[in-house]
């Protein structure tokens, strides 16, 4: 956070600016509850309480790390002093109630989004999945994705660390928007981020992905008694036999729950577009403009998210294809709401200058 909000006319900047993030996920959050209600499913506090405890352990995990390398690096002569300072002093304090609405929105917008991907099957039947099976096939001159990439990746110690990298994706949903929300980076970089962000998970992940719907590889057999990917699913179980590969008991987990029919967070199935590949995608557009060098990481990142998304039979290819397209889109049309809006309010003078080597508030 820029230094000029440390102020309660900072504070008021900042949150005009953010108005239109606000207000848009507040129009969908009502319309998904309208939604949901009308086809008799009621909202429950669970998931959310579930989330924000999720969030807290992630503030408590980056606070300790913060602490330690503050005093290996200043060494205070009263440590106890220097961390309620850091942690719980007048700026501190301005610093984490300025972030707080996009906090909020963070734990409020997951379950959201669990809710409306479980209830998919209500709206619409899993029809795409031939014509995702043929799309890739047509990318791949009449090979299935996942078969191009066996004979670099099909060795059972790749596998199991593919699928570590790609459960290490969750981490982005926390510690990265932690970052975003506190950290000193500039304003339309975070405004773009977070809006983006809101309607990632709801336009990518909640109306494309009902409009297309489809399983993903490895639920095509069990869901729908296609054999296509049977031997891709053969060669997983074969794998985490020598390594344990950590993708397979959460494939059976969504399977369970999709067959129970429960809603709880993280719950539902759905590949078309693949919210890994648009979420990672994202943080390497906001990082490359917040933190150039690890924006450099993030997007090697996202190559193996994607890679490994076909690999471990959650995706097609043409997922991740499709739902980086979208993302850039969305992308530019939140820089588009906000330049329209700073021209409106006046908010546009007092946006601090882009800075590229970002560091989190001291």
């Amino acid at each position: 956070m820029d230094r000029r909000e440390d102020t309660a006319a900072g504070w008021a900047r900042r949150w005009i600016g953010e108005l239109p993030i606000v207000a848009i996920a507040a129009a969908l959050l009502a319309l998904c509850t309208a939604i949901l209600a009308a086809n008799g499913i009621g909202l429950n506090a669970n998931p959310i309480l579930a989330n924000a405890r999720l969030f807290g352990f992630a503030v408590v995990a980056v606070a300790s790390v913060d602490a330690v390398i503050h005093l290996a690096r200043h060494r205070p002569a009263e440590p106890i002093a220097a961390l309620h300072r850091r942690y719980a002093g007048p700026e501190a304090l301005r610093r984490w109630l300025a972030g707080m609405p996009m906090l909020a929105l963070c734990v409020m917008l997951i379950p959201f989004f669990s809710k409306m991907k479980a209830a998919i099957p209500l709206f619409a039947d899993y029809t795409w999945d031939g014509t995702f099976i043929a799309w890739d096939r047509a990318l791949f001159f009449g090979h299935d994705a996942w078969q191009v990439l066996q004979p670099a990746l099909g060795y059972p110690l790749v596998t199991a660390a593919l699928a570590f990298l790609y459960h290490a994706w969750f981490l982005l949903l926390y510690l990265g928007c932690l970052y975003f929300a506190f950290a000193r980076i500039d304003s339309m970089v975070r405004r773009q981020f977070f809006l983006t962000y809101v309607l990632a998970w709801s336009v990518i992940g909640g109306g494309f992905a009902t409009l297309l719907a489809s399983v993903g590889p490895c639920f095509v057999g069990p869901l729908l008694g296609d054999a296509t990917f049977d031997a891709q699913m053969a060669y997983l179980r074969a794998a985490d036999a020598q390594v344990p590969v950590m993708t397979l008991d959460v494939q059976q987990m969504l399977l369970d729950w999709h067959r129970s029919d429960a809603n709880g967070l993280g719950s539902g199935i759905t590949a078309m577009p693949s919210m890994h590949v648009a979420i990672v995608f994202l943080f390497w557009l906001a990082l490359r403009r917040a933190a150039s060098r690890a924006g450099r990481w993030m997007l090697a990142f996202a190559a193996v998210i994607w890679i490994g998304s076909v690999h471990l039979a959650y995706h097609y290819a043409v997922d991740g294809i499709v739902s980086a397209v979208l993302v850039a889109l969305l992308w530019r049309a939140s820089g588009m709401v906000f330049a329209w809006w700073d021209a409106r309010t006046g908010n546009a003078r007092f946006q601090p200058a882009l800075r590229t080597n970002t560091v989190p508030a001291e």
